[in-house]
């Protein structure tokens, strides 16, 4: 069973949360919890909070306790860009691009995954 949260635009660059996105994937839920309370990026705090989102749907939605929940997947597309302008000198100006995020975790259960490699 995959369950799972999505964070939309969040503003912050895809390449930064990628960095700490890829550690996540194969933990475990709490043990991921407990590493992204101590990462001191901004998007540690981001994939947090959807982290959170997604054992919560797990949890009202399915009734699957956090301890049988791994992470199978934590997908970070390019949202949309801000595109903005910086003055410079002899009247020309500077492109600014202000990068968005779409953050999705997606979770599987223990006992779905165990099922799936007896197969």
């Amino acid at each position: 069973m995959k369950i799972q949260a999505v964070a939309k635009n969040v503003r912050i660059s895809p390449l930064k949360v990628r960095l700490v996105a890829r550690e996540l994937v194969g933990m475990s839920a709490q043990e991921a919890l407990q590493v992204l309370q101590w990462v001191p990026q901004k998007s540690a705090r981001l994939l947090l909070k959807t982290l959170k989102s997604a054992v919560a749907n797990a949890d009202n939605n399915f009734n699957v306790p956090s301890e049988q929940l791994t992470i199978c997947q934590a997908i970070v597309d390019e949202g949309i860009t801000l595109k903005r302008f910086q003055p410079a000198s002899r009247g020309s100006a500077h492109p600014i691009r202000k990068r968005s995020s779409h953050i999705k975790i997606v979770l599987t259960s223990e006992m779905a995954s165990r099922q799936n490699q007896k197969r």
